[in-house]
């Protein structure tokens, strides 16, 4: 799995790139068949930097979540957040599907 941290319209210290991998790798945790992370912190406004994350996994439409917040390790906790409860709810409906698919109830005799 690959993890690319960028910014626009400024820098990020290594110190917080390090921060903001270690809070990207946590996605890894709730889907397993992740196959790349593109976090990119945007600092045009440094009062309120913008954080997107892009989660691109097999077989499946990327997870997006975006938001801003007071510093960007703070945007990033609330990104990582949205897209724990995108995997979840993508695992779940997975989970469900496979597991209802040929299932007959107890006692249906048709």
């Amino acid at each position: 799995m690959q993890i690319t941290i960028s910014a626009r319209h400024g820098e990020l210290a290594i110190a917080t790139q390090d921060l903001l991998k270690q809070k990207a790798e946590k996605l890894t945790r709730f889907f397993d068949r992740i196959t790349a992370i593109r976090v990119t912190v945007d600092l045009k406004s440094e009062a309120h930097p913008e954080v997107e994350i892009v989660v691109s996994a097999e077989a499946v439409e990327d997870f997006v979540a975006k938001d801003s917040g007071n510093n960007a390790l703070t945007a990033v906790e609330s990104v990582v957040q949205k897209l724990e409860q995108q995997l979840r709810k993508h695992k779940e409906k997975i989970t469900n599907h496979h597991r209802s698919a040929g299932h007959r109830p107890v006692g249906d005799d048709t």
